[in-house]
């Protein structure tokens, strides 16, 4: 696959994940029936799946891997604690407020994720 599409198809599952991981965070708190609804627990899987899959297709691509550079060990890490929170967040949080504070957390992270890999540094907001 070229470069270009796949770094589009990585981009445009960034953006998608986002949007569905906010929408669903809003019915969460909202206590709405739709977070149930089959498409919401079925197209995010699919989509981050693809966002997944694009990810490493440009590693392999590109040649970078986690725990070699700096930056996507960062965010590899920082994806696993996305993962663990958001599944707290619309999932495994006993309470409203514990669920909310973890969305609002794996929200802080995406932005994070999002910062390292536009400056390739793990330490984006320092440098």
């Amino acid at each position: 696959m070229d470069y270009t599409l796949l770094k589009q198809l990585h981009l445009a599952t960034i953006a998608l994940t986002l949007t569905l991981f906010v929408l669903r965070g809003v019915w969460m708190m909202a206590d709405s029936p739709r977070l149930q609804a089959r498409w919401a627990r079925i197209v995010p899987h699919v989509n981050d799946t693809l966002l997944l899959v694009s990810g490493i297709g440009l590693a392999l691509l590109l040649q970078q891997y986690p725990l070699v550079h700096g930056w996507l060990t960062a965010k590899f890490f920082a994806l696993i604690a996305y993962i663990v929170l958001g599944t707290f967040a619309l999932k495994r949080g006993k309470t409203r407020g514990q669920r909310i504070v973890a969305w609002i957390a794996a929200l802080l992270v995406f932005g994070y994720m999002v910062a390292v890999a536009i400056a390739h540094d793990p330490l984006p907001f320092i440098r």
